[in-house]
């Protein structure tokens, strides 16, 4: 129906139902007399009729949607009616100093009944048409009786071709147990889920609680992982109502709900007065870590935003993506270059002249490293040292470098290398006007090379899947985490810290295992799990700081301070310049030695590792 001819039918209808109450209440009242006779009435009845349509008009009563009205619109009608009927009384008392109460007070009863049920009669026609036979639908449970959840179950049974039939709510509130809400029960708490799913035939839980943290989420799911049921979780409110995505939209739930923890809120000004505006150089910008970084700068509007990689595909890929989210007011620039070469890179600094660097180009696997151990000293140790001594050549303000958990009592190339290149940003930080910092944390989920998606491979190839020791534990962090608080770390720099992400508990790798062939449908007799043995180079626990560092308190939610070992400048070129002259067999030993040196503070001597 279009607009016009819909607004024309409201009008009618509304025009014979005015007209009808007041005559209908006169009769009730009368019903031995003619009311057509009664000149006050006619008078009263066109004073009605006038006033309804010009209230109607300005309380959208021929353009508002009914086939979805609620209590609001029910509201809306009586404020409508009341005033119409009040203008009739009023007239009344103007004319002939009287009011009919009773029949006007009628007469507003019947105006509400069949305003109001003439709407609403559409919407129960609405409802009506949704209905479908439920034989050949999946049988829903809803955790969470709020808003959303209720938002969720009316989307539910409205839909035009619905796959879902919500069944029963679940929620942990004792004031909701036994209340129906859209029709549907409330029937039990969280510790109920695997007793409904049996009882009820369930098959698709949903998590319906936007507020509930990771944790939560985390706890939540374990439950519903034990009924074999599919787990969703429904989107935030926030976004359905920016219209970003739909109340329909529901994930899966992943890895890193029940990973991750609660997100910390970040100091948006302290962030905003470094990056805004500013000319910011990421070094490694293609990796997992940088381009994450490169997203999240771009948040804050710098002036510049330079992308420095060596591979070539993996900068057009951040690059492409940054230039598509349309950012006008940032002059986005690749450039290919590798931070070994030492020429190269103090030339880019000098043309840019960045206000901000954050260093996060480096080898970071543990088996290739060891294989490979001077690649590791060419690109973690000689890579830091080139970018950060052209920082502090060209007065750079900030520079933050990338390390890992692996620097700690290093027994493997990578974290040996990592360790050193701490050693090289510290002891730049002693005389520099730069402000230099590094950032260690443990591993991220999702990274390119990590275990995830290496599981996640092994689930799709029908498995097995091989994890090195039953016993190996890591700290995991999702990527968007780990570099927004990189970025708020450096924000924090005085000079010379190294800064440490709180990684929470660390996960057992097998757990990790057996969570992801939950997630994918699986079960542990469907995916096996295979253990491998460890690795050369591995450990099997991390670890954030030695004994030898000293940790703050928290100086931010999630950062603390590490105070490592400090080791001269002197000593530190001896050994560089071991390093390039000693056989290829020699290296990996005296990186180890050199990284697990424990010299006392304020000491240090000339001792060759």
């Amino acid at each position: 129906m279009s607009y016009r001819l819909r607004y024309i039918t409201f009008f009618i209808l509304d025009s014979a139902i005015v007209l009808s109450a007041i005559f209908m209440s006169y009769y009730l009242l009368h019903p031995t007399i003619n009311g057509y006779s009664d000149k006050m009435i006619i008078l009263s009845a066109i004073t009605l009729l006038i006033s309804h349509h010009i209230v109607a008009y300005f309380f959208h009563l021929y353009d508002r949607v009914w086939s979805v009205a609620s209590v609001r619109e029910l509201l809306t009608i009586g404020i409508a009616v009341t005033i119409s009927v009040a203008s009739a009384s009023a007239l009344q008392y103007v004319v002939k100093q009287d009011i009919y109460f009773r029949i006007m007070a009628i007469t507003w009863m019947l105006h509400i009944i069949m305003i109001g049920g003439s709407r609403f009669l559409l919407r129960l026609i609405k409802d009506r048409e949704s209905f479908v036979n439920p034989a050949n639908m999946r049988r829903v449970l809803i955790i969470g009786a709020g808003q959303a959840g209720t938002m969720l179950a009316r989307n539910l049974q409205r839909a035009t071709s619905p796959e879902l039939l919500p069944v029963a709510f679940i929620d942990d509130d004792p004031r909701k147990q036994h209340l129906k809400i859209m029709n549907l029960t409330v029937q039990g708490k969280t510790k109920d889920i695997q007793r409904l799913v049996e009882s009820k035939g369930i098959d698709d839980i949903i998590i319906a609680i936007p507020s509930l943290g990771r944790i939560g989420i985390r706890n939540i799911y374990e439950r519903c992982a034990k009924t074999g049921a599919r787990v969703k979780i429904m989107p935030s409110i926030e976004d359905v109502m920016t219209g970003e995505i739909s109340v329909n939209d529901m994930r899966e739930v992943n890895i890193e709900d029940l990973l991750g923890r609660e997100t910390v809120v970040l100091d948006l000004k302290a962030i905003a007065d470094k990056l805004t505006g500013k000319t910011i150089l990421v070094t490694g910008a293609g990796g997992s870590i940088g381009s994450e970084i490169c997203r999240q700068v771009s948040e804050f509007r710098p002036k510049r935003l330079l992308l420095l990689g060596h591979g070539e595909s993996s900068i057009y890929t951040i690059d492409m993506e940054l230039k598509q989210r349309n950012l006008k007011d940032i002059e986005i620039i690749p450039i290919i270059a590798d931070v070994k070469d030492r020429e190269r890179i103090f030339d880019i600094v000098s043309a840019t002249k960045p206000d901000v660097i954050y260093h996060a180009a480096a080898h970071k696997h543990v088996p290739l490293m060891e294989a490979n151990p001077m690649e590791a000293v060419k690109n973690n140790i000689y890579g830091t040292k080139n970018i950060a001594e052209a920082a502090d050549t060209f007065g750079v303000p900030h520079f933050v470098m990338i390390s890992t958990d692996k620097a700690v009592n290093p027994p493997n190339v990578m974290g040996a290398t990592k360790r050193f290149a701490e050693m090289i940003v510290q002891n730049l930080a002693k005389e520099s006007k730069t402000k230099f910092a590094a950032v260690r944390f443990g591993n991220v989920l999702g990274s390119r090379g990590s275990v995830v998606p290496l599981f996640k491979q092994q689930i799709a190839n029908g498995g097995p899947i091989t994890v090195t020791d039953p016993e190996m534990t890591r700290y995991f962090m999702t990527i968007p985490e780990a570099s927004r608080l990189v970025i708020q770390a450096g924000t924090l720099a005085a000079g010379g810290e190294v800064f440490v992400l709180d990684m929470g508990e660390p996960v057992k790798i097998v757990d990790l295992a057996k969570n992801l062939i939950k997630l994918s449908g699986y079960t542990e007799d469907e995916i096996r799990i295979e253990f491998s043995g460890i690795r050369p180079g591995e450990k099997l626990f991390e670890e954030l700081l030695n004994e030898n560092e000293i940790q703050s308190s928290h100086v931010f939610p999630k950062i603390h301070i590490g105070k490592a070992t400090p080791i001269s400048k002197m000593e530190m070129d001896y050994t560089l310049g071991q390093l390039t002259t000693m056989p290829i067999d020699e290296v990996k030993t005296t990186l180890i030695g050199f990284a697990n040196r424990k010299v006392p503070e304020g000491k240090s001597g000339m001792t060759p590792v």
